[in-house]
């Protein structure tokens, strides 16, 4: 009996009486092709295949020591001969297969087999460059303000005692510009290197009144004082009264106009109009 033979032999009892191999078995096969996909894209199917072909060996080699192998459903020595022969080869495979796809990393840090040769791996350190220094300059500015100066004028026009604010006083302001150092970054010094004056401050100005205030005006002369024939302005009881600035000698004076409302006794309308000293 040839070994393809014997190994379709081998697969009789999954056979139906028709023949046919059982609808349980083809799910048992899905299965386990299922199985083998999640295995190759898990990267541990050629150590599955390897496995499945060691268990084929054992399998084959119980078989053909003891006549049969009725765990493995093996029932002569010609079907244990088949399997171990494909068992064998799966191993190969399999073996093979699993050896390219995880190859062994040599050691970098010994010397390796004696079938690898003399060659002597040496691993080499490069060491770290040292960081370089960076000097950096760059001018750095800042805004300061200027006060305004508080100034104050005479002002002959306003009464002494009295204070205005002519000119409303504004600060200034200066620009300072330093050139700073730095070193990675970092600032390590800093030094004036010149003022620039950007906006000019106004002073506030302050008038100060200094003009004397008038004298009060005398307080009106008592009625009794004033001549009752002359109305608006007092004219004095006196010898002569005369009209002031004209060519009269007085003794006393008035300022006109006023009005007659009783005698002119001293003369004072030389028009007679009723109104004295309107001229």
């Amino acid at each position: 009996m040839s070994a393809s033979s014997a190994l379709a032999k081998h697969f009789d009892p999954l056979r139906t009486d028709e023949g046919r191999i059982a609808t349980k078995w083809w799910w048992v096969g899905g299965v386990g092709l299922g199985l083998a996909l999640v295995a190759i894209f898990g990267g541990v199917f050629w150590s599955i295949v390897t496995a499945i072909g060691l268990l084929g060996c054992i399998a084959g080699a119980i078989a053909i020591a003891h006549g049969s192998a009725k765990f493995f459903r093996l029932g002569s020595r010609s079907s244990g001969q088949a399997v171990l022969v494909a068992g064998v080869i799966v191993l190969l495979i399999g073996t093979a297969a699993n050896a390219a796809t995880h190859p062994t990393s040599a050691t970098t840090t010994g010397v390796p087999p004696a079938a690898s040769g003399s060659v002597r791996l040496e691993h080499k350190t490069t060491p770290s460059p040292t960081p370089t220094r960076v000097e950096t300059e760059a001018e750095v500015k800042e805004v300061a303000e200027i006060p305004f100066e508080l100034t104050s004028v005479d002002d002959s026009t306003s009464d002494v005692g009295t204070t205005v604010v002519t000119t409303t006083g504004q600060n200034g302001e200066v620009t300072m510009i330093y050139l700073a150092k730095y070193v990675d970054g970092v600032e390590i010094s800093r030094t004036l290197s010149r003022e620039v004056v950007t906006l000019l401050p106004i002073a506030q100005v302050t008038s100060v009144g200094s003009r004397q205030p008038a004298p009060p005006p005398p307080p009106p002369a008592a009625q009794s004082d004033c001549n009752s024939n002359y109305a608006d302005v007092c004219v004095p009881i006196a010898s002569d009264v005369d009209c002031a600035g004209g060519s009269g000698n007085g003794p006393a004076y008035v300022d006109g106009p006023l009005r007659v409302v009783g005698t002119d006794e001293y003369d004072l309308d030389r028009d007679g109009d009723g109104i004295a000293c309107d001229k």
